[in-house]
């Protein structure tokens, strides 16, 4: 199976690697903890949040790129368990680009609630006509349709150099290695961006919640929140999303190993993203019919102190 089969089509050694087991094993993991628990969030999401608020919006949006990523990984798995393609190169593509879907849809998603909750605290009223549901899935829609349609001609691609492959090695494929630099270098440009738009984000609210007074532990606890937030996000961006992004950069058929090895690092991200579900809305866990409960008590006691 090491042979050059076509000029578009390289299989690599898949000979036994402890590499291929590493990625059986990390695979495996992700899949059985990111399925059930970005399922579960996206159940409290839906019932408890719903999508009345941009927030929320953002990140019903953000659990189901996280269980794209899931639903491709029993394929994964599978290939890496074997080291074996029986389901042809119509489902390896669909596979593949499921995966890098999740990539890109996951950093703009969490870059984009980042944003939401800087401008929310930086402009809380100013920002009330802008952060409404209906701009959220309108920008959320902007992004599933943009990406869906880049995606559109590397999926072309990746089929037509897959269907001429004797035996499919899928996800260990190297195809069309002359066009090796053009995608990468753009999705890593992408990427940095992203990740610089939540550098600046974090400085912005950093400085904004120093410069206001706090008064009361009440205060201090609602800070150590919104820091919260913006440190997950940064620590998903930094651990997962940079080294890929860092090694796509310098990407060539020499150092691909490295890159396929980051590549399963970065799909941990799907395990951690419902800790941005947590610090970054208020109650998450709770039922809906408690938090109206204590809505309303709040209510009630600050109307009671006004008189």
């Amino acid at each position: 199976m090491s042979a050059n089969l076509t000029d578009s089509c390289i299989s690599p050694d898949l000979g036994p690697s402890n590499r291929f087991v590493a990625s059986t094993v990390v695979y495996g993991l992700v899949l059985a903890v990111g399925l059930p628990l970005n399922t579960f969030s996206l159940w409290i999401l839906l019932r408890s949040h719903g999508c009345r608020s941009p927030c929320a919006v953002l990140m019903v949006n953000l659990a189901v790129s996280d269980l794209l990523l899931a639903l491709s990984l029993p394929l994964r798995v599978y290939f890496y368990a074997t080291l074996r393609w029986p389901f042809g190169a119509a489902t390896c593509t669909a596979a593949i680009i499921m995966f890098r879907v999740n990539i890109r849809t996951s950093g703009i998603f969490i870059t984009l609630i980042s944003v939401d909750r800087m401008i929310a605290l930086v402009f809380p009223l100013r920002s009330r006509s802008l952060r409404t549901s209906a701009c959220a899935f309108k920008c959320c829609a902007v992004v599933w349709i943009l990406i869906s349609s880049l995606c559109i001609p590397e999926n072309i691609k990746l089929y037509s150099s897959l269907k001429h492959c004797s035996s499919i090695p899928c996800f260990e494929a190297q195809t069309h290695p002359e066009d090796s630099s053009v995608i990468p270098l753009s999705q890593a440009i992408f990427l940095l961006i992203l990740l610089l738009v939540n550098i600046v984000s974090t400085v912005v609210v950093i400085i904004v919640l120093r410069k206001r007074p706090s008064a009361g532990a009440a205060k201090v606890n609602n800070k150590m929140n919104v820091i919260l937030i913006f440190v997950v996000n940064m620590l998903v961006f930094i651990i997962f999303f940079l080294p890929f992004t860092l090694q796509l950069l310098r990407y060539n058929k020499n150092n691909s190993k490295v890159l396929r090895a980051l590549v399963c690092l970065a799909s941990v991200n799907c395990c951690l993203d419902p800790l941005i579900y947590y610090f970054s809305l208020d109650s998450f866990w709770q039922d809906k019919g408690k938090r109206q409960t204590d809505v309303g008590t709040h209510s009630l006691s600050r109307s009671m102190k006004r008189f």
